[in-house]
């Protein structure tokens, strides 16, 4: 797996941060102080990473980083939005912490798959 870092890891790890973030919430109203502290001690393991990744990158990559930042933005917003569609036709009201969590973590699996699938041409 190794390798030289790239733009698509550094977009992952911030995706994998945001995701982290909008779980906290979950875990505050949840009451679960362990888990919450827990998620802190992970967050700021995967921020570190991803700044030492982001150090990493060679020229075409940080040109290429903004383009990928921007696609996991809307990744994000879709995923959002397709968890509120998703729980107003399936469930009953579960409270904006559950769905900022399920949507963050749609998202992020939409941008990954997205990567996967069809990688962002460099240029």
């Amino acid at each position: 797996m190794g390798g030289q870092p790239t733009a698509e890891r550094v977009s992952l790890l911030l995706g994998l941060a945001l995701l982290m973030l909008a779980s906290l919430p979950r875990y505050l109203v949840g009451g679960h102080g362990n888990r919450f502290n827990l998620m802190l001690m992970a967050l700021a393991v995967v921020c570190l990473v991803g700044v030492l990744q982001w150090r990493l990158l060679d020229v075409a990559d940080r040109v290429r980083l903004p383009r990928l930042l921007s696609r996991l933005g809307l990744c994000l917003l879709a995923g959002l939005a397709g968890m509120a569609g998703w729980h107003a036709v399936f469930s009953d009201f579960i409270g904006w912490e559950l769905w900022l969590s399920h949507g963050a973590t749609l998202g992020l699996l939409l941008h990954a798959l997205g990567l996967w699938v069809k990688p962002l041409s460099s240029g």
